[in-house]
């Protein structure tokens, strides 16, 4: 078993997987910290001076006690961290996209090899043995 296992670790399958994994993990990281620096501010900006992330419909208040702690945090729906994450999947495909279209120039277009004479068909082959076969035994 243990045998199996290092030959299904080394294959290059698990290995490509794993190396991409880590490397989204990275990119994602940078991606969200380029959406939530630098996008979200802009788009803020232009939005009246709001930040999507504090955008919410509060279901419930928030209790507040005598001495001012909250006893009961307040419930609320947060859309405006759906909005970031919306923001933040369209800049993660387009980069991608934008990857994969630069890796495809990169490769080589595939030369087709060139096509086998063509010979004649299995019909064509039996009437030439048959006919053949006639002429001999005339």
């Amino acid at each position: 078993m243990l045998k199996e296992f290092k030959k299904f670790i080394m294959t290059g399958n698990v290995i490509d997987l794993a190396v991409a994994v880590i490397l989204a993990g990275a990119v994602s990281l940078v991606v969200k910290g380029f959406t939530t620096d630098i996008m979200m501010p802009i788009v803020g900006h232009f939005a009246g001076g709001m930040d999507f992330a504090d955008l919410k419909i509060i279901l419930d208040e928030a209790v507040i006690g005598t001495d001012g702690e909250v006893v009961e945090p307040e419930n609320a729906v947060m859309y405006g961290n759906w909005i970031n994450a919306i923001i933040n999947l369209i800049i993660v495909g387009f980069v991608l996209f934008i990857m994969v279209k630069a890796y495809n120039k990169t490769k080589k277009p595939k030369e087709e090899a060139p096509a086998a004479p063509k010979g004649p068909t299995q019909e064509e082959l039996l009437a030439e043995i048959r006919d053949e076969l006639k002429r001999q035994n005339k």
